[in-house]
Parts: structure tokens; C-alpha cells; sequence
């Protein structure tokens, strides 16, 4: 038997699920508690159960006070729903599934693993509670994550980006090397699971349709990420006109930031520079990266955060002056002859290729893939102007090319027949790169998914930034 934290009482958990986040929330609570979990894959199950024994085993859990370790594998249909207190679930597994809904009907609380992160950091399971700023949107949550650790860290603090960027939250929380501040990159699933959860600053950065299948409803989605309004300090995005008129209902002050010329309390744009609150300069808008008002926006929601906890302005400035952007995310990988080339592959709905073609006012377009459904005229509408020519490729390059049809007719426009990534990649970027001249910009920014023709994101934006060395350079 496992003994409990004296400042925990988490009772008989059940671990749902047998992936990564299972296996680390099993690895965190089989020393502190009665743990078991459930997979309906037995291999992967009764593999995972033996890896978390291994790992309590080998002392590595560091948990204050904790001896022992206690994991029980149980299929799903030997579940004796009496004897379980709390699920813990990993943040993929929708409320309608068989299992949680099951849950429910026995009045068993669910959680996820930042929730289960959070209760053990709040008892002081693994050391003094630590700073937490949790960060959620649907784009731009990786970029402002990855810049708010850089401030952090210049401004002398233990921090580290943790979440959905860099490190697992309970890894993080459970780790050995103490992390006194975590900038934490949440999605709305993880959100949806959070019941307790209060970080010290909650950054809400924009909200478009997504994940409704497994929310249900816009509003839903929208309602989860607002979870991180929670906090004492709560930051929003007010360009985004869902976001501002949620912060404008909200039942306290939140601190807004806003490309325009900042009302009084606002973060914003005035003279060339970001702003704080008081009017206040923070750091020059040029320059910063990535390129565009997706990259300022995501600054200003930054250093609100560091602020917040007390970074000086110097230290954000010099933060700001030596990031850059992560791969896929607007990052320049291509710059000749006057032209420049930006992979933004990340940009996979409308609504994030909306942010990384602002930036730029003369564009080669590089786009297409799985629209899933999604309304692709309102942005080629948007930005008509900036088309100078449009290549695209995969699934649903016809849907994309009669958009451009219709609002962007001055377009060049050409669609690649090719099927085999590598291929098609080539084809599109020839041509963009034949229609370039100086002080034009080639963006991937495909609007799209990528599995219809690659195994993700990471290898459309590799095989683009490829194939850009190759033709850019000659």
C-alpha cells in the first residue's frame, strides 16, 4: 500500500488510458495513493502498468514523504465503480466516451492530467507551490508560450515552458529539477478537465471554430479556454471580437491587449513600440519575431504575463530582441535576391493562415489540404489585395482554387496533380519562386491539414523549407 501525502486526499484513482499521459500520471500518484489503470488494449495496459512499477522502483518519483507504489492494470468491464474516487483521463478522451460517461453516472469526479498536476503542486507534494501562468487560444498559444519563457528567464527566474509545448505539466510538477514558474501552453481539452484549476495568470488569446465534434458547440469550446480567466490576473485578447466580448461580460477586470492605440489599462501599440498598461514602453514593435501583427500580438499577450510576475521592462525588451520563432510557426527559411520565404505550416484551419498572411503585402501563397469542412472564402475575401499568386496542392486544392476564383481574380494561380508529398512540394515552390520578384513574400500558410499527403505538419513545413533552399538559392 502507498502512502498519501498528509496534505493530499486524492482516495482510490483510476488512471483512464495507457498512452504517454497515463503512464505519467501513473508514475506520479502509484507512491502517494491506491492507483489503478484501465486500457482496452491489454498489451499496452499490462506494459504500461510494469513501466510505472519500474519507474517507483528506481526512486525516481522525488515525491516528499512517499514510499512505496501501488499500480493495479484492470480491463474496463472489471471496473467496480464503488470502489473508485476520481478518474484521472488522458485530455484526448472526449466526455462522451463510453467509459467517462460511465464515470459520471456514478458520480465519480474525471480530471486531467493538468488538474492532477495542480492539486499535487497546490498540496506541496514535490516541494513549495510554484507560478503558474497558463496560456490558451486557438493559435498562437506556442509562440507567445515559448516568448513568455525567454522573458522569464531573462528576467532571472526558474521558468520553463511546459504544457503542449516542451514538457509534459506533471512531468514538470513531479520532475527532480525544480521549475519555480510554469508557462503553461493549454489546450482546450486539458482545460476541459480542469475543475479546481486556478493559475496565478490566465492569458486568453483568440478563439475560432475548432474541436466542436468533441466539444459539442462553439460555445463550449469557447467557454472551456475561458477556464483560464480563473486566475486573479486574467489577460485577453481584445482584437478578436469573441474574446472581447466574453472578457466584456466577465465578472471581474481583465487586463486587454490590442494592436490599436491602447485606452488607458490597455497593452497595445503607440509610436513604433509595445506599450504596458500606463502607457509605458515595453520594446520596439519592428523586429520582432515572427514578422506580422500575429507575432506583435502574441508579444504584447506575453509581456502582460511577465509583468504580472514582476519581470522588469529592460529584461522583456531584451527577450524580445533575441527570440525566434519556433519551426513551421513563421519562421523564415528562405531570404534572396530581395524575397523572402516563411514556412507557417503550423497554420493548419482559416483562421491561423489569417494571422500569418497580415504581415506580408505582396504574397506567393502556398496552400491546401484537408479543409475539414471548414469556409476557406472569408479569408482568400480578406486578403485578396496581397495575392500576387496562389500554388496549391493536396485534398482540397479545388475548394481553395475556386475561392481565388471568385474573390482574388487577379491571382496567378496553379494547382499541383502531384500526390507524393516530396513531388508536390517541389512543383508548388518552383513555380512560386518563378513568380517572385524583390519585396515579395512566398508563405506557407496552408489553411489546411497536412495528413492527406504528409505525416504531419512538421514534415509538410520541412519538405517546403527543402525545397525553398534548393530554388531560392540558385
Amino acid at each position: 500500500m502507498a502512502h498519501a501525502h498528509p496534505n493530499l486526499n486524492l482516495g482510490r484513482v483510476l488512471i483512464a488510458g495507457a498512452g504517454v499521459t497515463g503512464k505519467s500520471a501513473g508514475k506520479a500518484l502509484a507512491p502517494l495513493c491506491d492507483a489503478m489503470i484501465t486500457d482496452a488494449n491489454s498489451t499496452a495496459l499490462h506494459k504500461a502498468a510494469e513501466e510505472i512499477r519500474r519507474h517507483s522502483a528506481d526512486g525516481a518519483d522525488g515525491a516528499d514523504g512517499a514510499e512505496g507504489a501501488n499500480i493495479t492494470p484492470i480491463a474496463p468491464e472489471e471496473i467496480d465503480w464503488e470502489q473508485v474516487d476520481l478518474v484521472v483521463t488522458s485530455p484526448g478522451w472526449a466526455p462522451n466516451s463510453p467509459l467517462l460517461v460511465e464515470a459520471a453516472a456514478h458520480g465519480v469526479e474525471v480530471i486531467g492530467d493538468v488538474e492532477l498536476a495542480w492539486r499535487l503542486d497546490q498540496a506541496e507534494v514535490f516541494g513549495p507551490r510554484r507560478t503558474w501562468i497558463a496560456i490558451t487560444g486557438t493559435n498562437g498559444k506556442s509562440t507567445t508560450t515559448a516568448m513568455l519563457e525567454t522573458m522569464l528567464q531573462a528576467g532571472g527566474l526558474k521558468a520553463q515552458a511546459v504544457g503542449n509545448i516542451g514538457v509534459a505539466v506533471l512531468d514538470a510538477v513531479v520532475g527532480t529539477q525544480r521549475i519555480d514558474v510554469l508557462a503553461t501552453e493549454l489546450s482546450s481539452f486539458q482545460l476541459h478537465w480542469t475543475n479546481t484549476f486556478v493559475p496565478d495568470v490566465g492569458v486568453f488569446l483568440n478563439v475560432a471554430e475548432d474541436h466542436l465534434d468533441w466539444h459539442g458547440s462553439f460555445d463550449a469550446y469557447a467557454q472551456d479556454k475561458a477556464k483560464v480567466w480563473k486566475a486573479p490576473i486574467a489577460i485577453a485578447g481584445v482584437d478578436d471580437p469573441t474574446v472581447a466580448a466574453m472578457a466584456a461580460q466577465a465578472p471581474k477586470a481583465i487586463t486587454a491587449f490590442t494592436l490599436a492605440t491602447p485606452e488607458s489599462g490597455q497593452f497595445g501599440v503607440a509610436g513604433g513600440n509595445l506599450v504596458d498598461g500606463q502607457g509605458r514602453v515595453i520594446a520596439p514593435a519592428e523586429g520582432i519575431d515572427p514578422a506580422g501583427p500575429a507575432g506583435v500580438l502574441d508579444a504584447l499577450a506575453a509581456s502582460a504575463a511577465a509583468l504580472a510576475v514582476g519581470v522588469e521592462h529592460a529584461a522583456i525588451a531584451q527577450a524580445l530582441s533575441t527570440f525566434r520563432v519556433a519551426q513551421h510557426r513563421g519562421q523564415t527559411v528562405g531570404s534572396a535576391r530581395g524575397i523572402v520565404a516563411i514556412d507557417n505550416s503550423k497554420a493548419t484551419n482559416p483562421h491561423a493562415a489569417d494571422s500569418a498572411l497580415a504581415g506580408f503585402e505582396s504574397v506567393i501563397w502556398v496552400a491546401g489540404g484537408q479543409l475539414k469542412g471548414a469556409d476557406v472564402a472569408p479569408l482568400v475575401r480578406g486578403h485578396a489585395h496581397r495575392f500576387k499568386a496562389v500554388a496549391l496542392l493536396g485534398q482540397d486544392r479545388e475548394l481553395f482554387a475556386q475561392a481565388i476564383s471568385a474573390h482574388a481574380p487577379q491571382a496567378r494561380l496553379m494547382l499541383t496533380e502531384q500526390t507524393e508529398p516530396g513531388a508536390a512540394m517541389d512543383e508548388v515552390v518552383a513555380w512560386a519562386v518563378a513568380q517572385a520578384d524583390p519585396g515579395d513574400a512566398i508563405v506557407l500558410a496552408p489553411a489546411a491539414a497536412s495528413l492527406d499527403m504528409y505525416s504531419g505538419m512538421g514534415q509538410r513545413g520541412d519538405m517546403f523549407a527543402e525545397a525553398i533552399a534548393r530554388e531560392l538559392e540558385d
